[in-house]
């Protein structure tokens, strides 16, 4: 990671709510902006901000989410998704997390990744891989 990665630091994204970022268990008319999209949207603005402070090399992974989704957003809304670092403790990156939609907000909560060198996680996949063949067998 480089050095300007610190508290403070912030991306935003912008969103439009298309049909495969929506839900729609309540019909047609109730179709609207699915948490797990927002989800991944907001892992997605998160690793994008430290992919930009990153070192060749390295990624990162999510380690934890809590939000609250609080209001829905109907197809063809665009949403706002920031996220804003809170912490950075060795390779523990931490980001406070809003997103708000054409009308109000939508989401607040926090997000935790964990900045990883690429080559090292797939030698650690496959050395997973191989223990779980070893065990099927």
């Amino acid at each position: 990671m480089k050095a300007d990665l610190h508290p403070g630091v912030s991306r935003t994204s912008r969103i439009t709510v298309d049909r495969d970022r929506s839900i729609g268990f309540m019909g047609e008319e109730g179709r609207v902006y699915g948490t797990p999209y927002l989800v991944r949207d907001i892992e997605q603005t998160c690793r994008d901000l430290l992919l930009e402070h990153g070192d060749a090399g390295e990624d990162s992974v999510g380690t934890d989410i809590a939000i609250k989704h609080v209001a829905p957003t109907l197809l063809g809304m665009s949403v706002e998704i920031k996220v804003t670092v809170s912490a950075v403790d060795g390779r523990k990156v931490s980001f406070d997390v809003t997103a708000t939609d054409d009308v109000e907000p939508i989401c607040s909560g926090t997000h935790g990744r964990f900045v990883v060198d690429v080559g090292k996680t797939i030698e650690r996949l496959k050395a997973k891989a191989a223990k779980r063949t070893v065990r099927a067998g």
